[in-house]
């Protein structure tokens, strides 16, 4: 099935809803690569190491692949930016 997907990053709060975790579960699996969605940059540079996730080094940012996350858990981000949008949607199917 070839899926379309939205562009630009899911947020990380969505990916939790999908995932039924916690938000620091995702940017902890995504840091440290057990959770292939994608990648944690700062200031261009790849962020690798929980110890690097400190906010005493500056704002990491969170790309996180809509197909991956498909590819993950066969879930489509519609591009819907909020947890409660992605409630809406669910109970609307």
């Amino acid at each position: 099935m070839d899926e379309q997907f939205s562009i630009g990053s899911v947020p990380v709060s969505v990916a939790a809803k999908v995932y039924g975790r916690d938000a620091s579960w995702i940017r902890a699996g995504i840091v440290v690569g057990w959770l292939p969605i994608r990648r944690a940059t700062r200031d261009g540079k790849l962020v690798t190491t929980i110890e690097e996730m400190d906010s005493k080094y500056g704002r990491i940012n969170y790309y996180i692949s809509p197909k991956r996350l498909y590819e993950d858990t066969g879930y489509v981000w519609k591009g819907e930016k909020t947890v409660n949008e992605l409630d809406q949607c669910s109970a609307s199917a």
